[in-house]
């Protein structure tokens, strides 16, 4: 009872209110849009105070490239500030999600965000997006996480939804995902997206000095002391279960010497495998393509050249052919009539 109101629950959770205004009048209020509301006003509140501490502290962008070029300056953040991963017997290289997550602080003002806005049991469909609170920009992108998994072995008692044959000819099979599967999986996609959207506000210009930056640095700690850098690029991929034998295939000679140019596009792989973005298979599938592709060019020039060869030692000589005889035109009168010719009989019409 408060007042002349009385407020009651029922047993669905439906607050009724019962006021004096008349007989029997009441008005029913749902507990679940009181909820609803509150936790609006809350959202609304933590986006007005984000807009309005970006307003007091607006981005300095001479500061923020400042910050960066420092974070670029330590070895240890240099090495996995870049990434290299195979694709379509080519390779891509950029910034990695390291960096992206290094960039999101320096600049300040931006506010990821993500929601999911479909679940079920087949996918995840979460809408990732990054606003710079400054200049009012959204970039935002949608991601599907798939709640299966690929294994090349069943455990006991899983059954698989699907097998195919991979490309090194080896049976694997789609089974569903267990929940630490699928909050790897959603991590590891969220972390590129993030990795995308976030550097769209970054300028291109500071980017590169950026990148520059860490090349320089990674060189000059390889010339320092070359031999403590193979090692350690060897202990790390150790962690990701590449061992040293696997990277001797992958270069085309034994890790005992490594040059400048091999040491700085270990640590990009190793930077795009220890984020998720590739797989040890796909990075040695990626690296034989373009020599498979050379092998069968060259292979093929050389199938071309054989045949010619064999048609020029069999090809008959060529005869040579007499000259066309050269037909005299006849002569033209002041009429514009043919006149016949010197040795033209008019009185048989025959030439003699």
């Amino acid at each position: 009872m408060n007042g002349d109101q009385l407020v009651r629950r029922d047993e669905t959770g439906i607050a009724i209110q019962q006021t004096n205004e008349g007989f029997g009048s009441q008005s029913i209020v749902r507990a679940n849009e009181t909820a609803s509301a509150a936790v609006a006003a809350q959202a609304r509140a933590q986006i007005e105070a984000r807009y309005i501490v970006a307003m007091r502290n607006p981005r300095d962008w001479d500061n923020v490239r400042t910050k960066l070029l420092k974070e670029c300056s330590r070895p240890g953040f240099a090495a996995v500030a870049r990434y290299r991963k195979p694709v379509g017997g080519s390779s891509i290289e950029g910034p990695s999600v390291r960096f992206a997550e290094a960039a999101i602080r320096c600049m300040g003002n931006l506010a990821p965000e993500s929601m999911v806005i479909w679940d079920d049991t087949e996918k995840r469909i979460i809408r990732e997006t990054v606003t710079d609170i400054e200049s009012n920009v959204s970039y935002s992108a949608d991601i599907v996480v798939s709640k299966t998994i690929e294994r090349q072995f069943l455990k006991h008692g899983q059954t698989a939804i699907s097998s195919r044959t991979n490309s090194e000819g080896k049976t694997t099979y789609l089974i569903n995902a267990s929940d630490d599967d699928v909050l790897n999986k959603q991590n590891a996609l969220v972390s590129k997206v993030l990795r995308t959207l976030s550097l769209r506000h970054l300028p291109g210009d500071i980017l590169d000095d950026c990148m520059a930056k860490v090349l320089e640095v990674q060189k000059s700690g390889d010339a320092q002391d070359p031999d403590s850098a193979r090692k350690r690029l060897l202990d790390a991929f150790a962690k990701l279960n590449v061992m040293p034998s696997q990277l001797a295939e992958y270069l085309g000679h034994g890790t005992t010497q490594l040059s400048p140019a091999e040491l700085v596009e270990l640590r990009a792989v190793y930077s795009a495998l220890s984020e998720g973005e590739t797989s040890w298979t796909d990075v040695m599938a990626g690296k034989k393509q373009p020599e498979e592709a050379s092998a069968a060019a060259q292979k093929a020039v050389e199938s071309v050249k054989a045949r010619l060869a064999e048609k020029q030692r069999g090809k008959a000589p060529v005869k040579q052919q007499a000259a066309p005889k050269t037909v005299e035109m006849p002569s033209v009168n002041d009429e514009g009539l043919a006149e016949p010719p010197d040795d033209y009989d008019s009185a048989t019409g025959e030439v003699r």
